[in-house]
């Protein structure tokens, strides 16, 4: 038959992908409020001009962004106009199709740093752009606002000055911008499962006028924290960690700074921070890893037989679960019941913790053969966060069989058998002996 060739790559496309932000921090001469103890918001759009994304043939209806308003007032949003040219935006795709996915998109903008250029009145300004998507996605963009190079340039600025920053604005009155560092992670929480292995991701690109200087990872879990690894470019190499990992080849060649763990333990639980850094500027993404193992349930005993007079008690045992919160109930089904029927009258063990973090509990359950109704299922139900869905564990009460019915009658009958022989012994022993009192009453007379 014939041949099939391999599919055709998705043809690209450049498309604007507008979000809308806030701009926290700054004063209307670019300086951060922070510094002095307190902090602004002022809404801002972040405008990703002409981002290549893939066309899988949905992308008809987009058009290019046209700024609603031309000359902006100190009240009117600040329009971020981002350029791709020298470093891409990563997970662009995402970005463009949130609204559809129906993910919610936070995005905030602030100043990073303002300097002069020369002698001059010139500033450069950075700012720090951070985006995160609902499904998990985390974006950091360090953006080189505009700036002028020279008293002539910043004349001819001087009347298209943004009113809020006074920095220099585009014509259509944006805020002409290009990434020169961007950070990203494609998750900001992990759930991973006992002594199971994990890779925290995070990558970067730079400039190419720009460089790494150093990669640092640190965990931080109930108010202690501690670095767990750190490269600085240059240097003679990370020394070797048992459980921590990153690959330096990849980190220089690809910007790969993802750090895997081996073996997680209920220790490794905590917050995650990859900071990368460059002689000019720092970026951070913050992972939270979570640790979790599910329970093992077991009941005993797990066959019960129905006696008179008697109270049996149930016990489920669980253990082995991480964290410590977990659900426990029982209930009861006889061949008549259409559901199970809760039970309120079980009893709780305290909790327990094991030498590897994990947690146990008992419950018990109290069985009177007065209430009881033979035969019946009593079931351990037991709910946590690692189980897909809960864990059901039964015992079953039996009811008395033909057996122990016909024990029951044989000995019944022995005992009404040796009463009747014991007292036809009586009466046959008093019949002999009268006899022997009457001849013993005429001999004397």
């Amino acid at each position: 038959g014939p041949v099939e060739g391999p599919t055709a790559a998705l043809p690209f496309r450049r498309v604007d992908i507008a979000l809308g932000c806030s701009y926290v921090g700054a004063d209307a001469r670019g300086l951060l409020r922070a510094l002095g103890g307190s902090s602004s918001e002022h809404p801002a759009t972040l405008l990703l001009r002409g981002i290549s994304v893939r066309d899988n043939g949905n992308l008809t209806d987009v058009t290019e962004y046209k700024v609603p308003q031309e000359n902006p007032d100190s009240s009117s949003p600040i329009v971020f106009e981002v350029s791709d040219e020298l470093v891409s935006i990563p997970h662009a795709e995402s970005l463009l199709h949130a609204d559809c996915e129906g993910e919610e998109v936070i995005c905030e903008i602030s100043l990073y740093s303002s300097q002069r250029a020369g002698e001059g009145p010139c500033r450069t300004s950075w700012f720090v752009a951070t985006l995160q998507l609902s499904g998990g996605i985390s974006i950091v963009l360090v953006l080189r606002g505009p700036h002028c190079s020279s008293q002539e340039e910043k004349e001819e600025h001087e009347a298209t000055l943004h009113p809020k920053l006074r920095i220099p604005m585009s014509k259509e009155g944006t805020l002409l911008t290009t990434v020169e560092f961007q950070l990203s992670s494609r998750n900001t929480s992990l759930r991973t499962h006992l002594g199971s292995s994990v890779t925290l991701d995070c990558h970067f690109a730079l400039a190419p006028s720009s460089s790494l200087f150093s990669l640092e990872w640190k965990r931080q879990h109930q108010g202690s924290g501690r670095s767990l690894f750190r490269y600085q470019v240059g240097s003679a190499g990370p020394e070797a960690q048992p459980k921590v990992h990153v690959d330096v080849s990849e980190l220089l060649g690809s910007g790969d700074a993802s750090l895997s763990l081996e073996g997680v333990s209920v220790g490794d639980e905590g917050t995650y921070i990859c900071l990368v850094s460059t002689p000019l500027h720092q970026a951070q993404n913050i992972i939270q890893l979570h640790v979790v193992a599910p329970p093992r349930v077991r009941v005993i005993p797990a066959v019960v037989s129905f006696e008179r007079d008697m109270t049996t008690t149930l016990t489920c045992n669980i253990a082995g679960y991480y964290p410590l919160d977990v659900s426990v109930s029982w209930t009861q089904k006889t061949p008549k019941d259409d559901m199970e029927i809760p039970l309120s009258n079980a009893r709780f063990s305290s909790h327990r913790q094991s030498r590897d973090g994990t947690y146990s509990i008992t419950s018990y359950l109290s069985i009177s053969s007065a209430t009881a109704r033979a035969p019946a299922t009593y079931s351990c139900h037991v709910s946590h966060v690692a189980l897909a869905e809960p864990i059901s564990v039964s015992a079953r009460l039996e009811a008395p069989g033909p057996e122990q019915t016909g024990s029951e009658g044989l000995v019944g009958g022995f005992i009404a058998t040796v009463i009747f022989i014991v007292v036809l012994f009586i009466v046959l022993r008093r019949r002999a002996d009268k006899p022997k009192s009457e001849q013993l009453l005429r001999a004397s007379e």
